[in-house]
């Protein structure tokens, strides 16, 4: 476990899961559309949340389930989907395949999101997520393999190690306001997860969310700039010890200027293969 070398810390409220014993369920809107959860679902409990930029470099996938990295991107425009895939999706395989050693990289969506209200509605695009949560379950992981890959290779790949990773990049710099917010996965516990779906038009997906421990250790990124980009692994098919996943979501930081810009980021799904 890392400890900051810098004391830095900023104490904010952080959006996390009650468990009411029933299975969440989050019916998936369009994007410009904006989701309304029960609100017995979720409570906001105050934090102390950590400036993690002194540890950048030490912040390791396999250990904590998150990193830190510098890489520009030749994308002019973030809006242009087709850009993103021509040119993004390419970019973000060959960085988690750095990353983790792995020999196949699938980047299989891409999710942007506008703070500011008007402009998420003129993009048609999503706003930050609040509720701290990880994208993939024990049982929605090898579900989205299956989905994705032809059926001989996807009983292939489960036979093998085989993971996801988000890759979190600014659009708009510096972000002061709504940062990234991370919980490591030796700082969760594993009764601290909710297992929750998440219907879509065509199928279910599952994620976890998490419920309040106070031993849990928060961090993020201040000031983050569009060359830098946070690299979540959301699932890990390893049990012996490696890390397998993080929580994130987001938070309003009690310290942003009045006129901080509003975030605009993007995020970017991968799923990753090992050959042994």
């Amino acid at each position: 476990m890392l400890t900051a070398t810098n004391a830095d810390t900023v104490t904010a409220p952080v959006k996390f899961s009650v468990d009411t014993g029933k299975t969440p369920v989050t019916l998936v809107t369009k994007p410009g559309v904006p989701q309304v959860p029960p609100s017995d679902e979720y409570e906001s409990r105050d934090v102390d949340i950590i400036n993690a930029r002194p540890d950048a470099d030490r912040f390791d996938l396999d250990r904590e389930g998150f990193a830190f990295r510098r890489y520009d991107s030749a994308v002019a425009d973030f809006y242009d989907d087709d850009q993103v895939r021509a040119v993004y999706y390419p970019e973000m395989e060959r960085l988690v395949a750095h990353a983790t050693g792995a020999t196949k990289v699938v980047v299989f969506d891409h999710t942007i999101r506008v703070q500011n209200e008007t402009a998420r509605a003129a993009r048609q695009v999503r706003g930050p997520v609040n509720g701290v949560h990880n994208d993939f379950t024990v049982n929605s992981a090898p579900q989205r393999v299956r989905d994705l890959l032809p059926p001989d290779e996807a009983e292939a790949r489960l036979r093998k190690r085989y993971g996801s990773i988000n890759v979190w990049r600014p659009l708009r710099e510096p972000v002061q306001d709504r940062h990234l917010v991370i919980c490591g996965y030796a700082d969760m516990a594993d009764g601290n997860l909710i297992a929750s779906e998440r219907h879509y038009g065509d199928r279910i997906g599952g994620v976890y969310r998490l419920t309040y421990n106070p031993a849990q250790r928060w961090h993020y990124f201040p000031d983050m700039m569009r060359d830098e980009v946070i690299l979540l692994k959301c699932f890990d098919s390893l049990t012996d010890g490696t890390a397998r996943w993080t929580a994130h979501g987001s938070f309003d930081d009690p310290n942003a200027p009045a006129d901080a810009p509003g975030r605009e980021s993007i995020e970017i799904r991968t799923l990753y293969f090992f050959d042994d």
